[in-house]
């Protein structure tokens, strides 16, 4: 049960409302995080700047990196909204997300995003090596800065319990 309500599109101000608009006009629909994040516009502001950085960060490392990079962010925070809706992705595009098959730099930043998720105080330095060797100061300041969105946005859906959007249902792992 989330523990914030969810705005709903009649009783909203009308900031919220064209927000909203644009999110459906942008993405097909509004994400349940999204509308409690509109709870407060100016959070929801905050978060959307993922966007910013996903866009500047495509040219460097691609579409599909970035969708392992947050997945790998996503599963390690246990967060289920964030992991299921990057599977969802993988999984529609023709991925096995919990078999890649990975490129040299995929497999740096798959590593690279759980060793943030799950512990950024001892990331191999193996990692930071390959990272300074692949990346330029830049890139990797917009890496990091990404993952950091990324974590936040971890954190409000699983502190929230933001309820799981019903897109993402099927996309749960089978327990054998």
């Amino acid at each position: 049960m989330a523990y914030i309500n969810m705005t709903e599109y009649e009783n909203a101000s009308l900031e919220v409302r064209k927000e909203y608009e644009d999110q459906i006009k942008k993405h097909g629909r509004i994400t349940n995080m999204k509308r409690t994040l509109l709870n407060d516009p100016p959070s929801f502001k905050a978060y959307m700047e993922w966007y910013t950085l996903r866009d500047k960060l495509v040219p460097v490392i691609g579409e599909r990196a970035i969708s392992l990079f947050s997945f790998a962010i996503s599963s390690g925070n246990h967060c289920l909204i964030c992991s299921l809706f990057f599977r969802k992705i993988l999984v529609d595009s023709g991925e096995d997300p919990d078999n890649p098959k990975l490129s040299e730099d995929e497999r740096l930043l798959m590593d690279l995003g759980k060793g943030i998720a799950i512990d950024p105080h001892n990331i191999d330095p193996i990692i930071y090596e390959k990272l300074e060797k692949r990346f330029s100061d830049q890139e990797r300041t917009l890496i990091i800065a990404f993952a950091g969105i990324m974590y936040a946005t971890n954190l409000f859906n699983t502190v929230a319990k933001v309820d799981l959007d019903e897109v993402l249902y099927a996309y749960k792992p089978s327990k054998d």
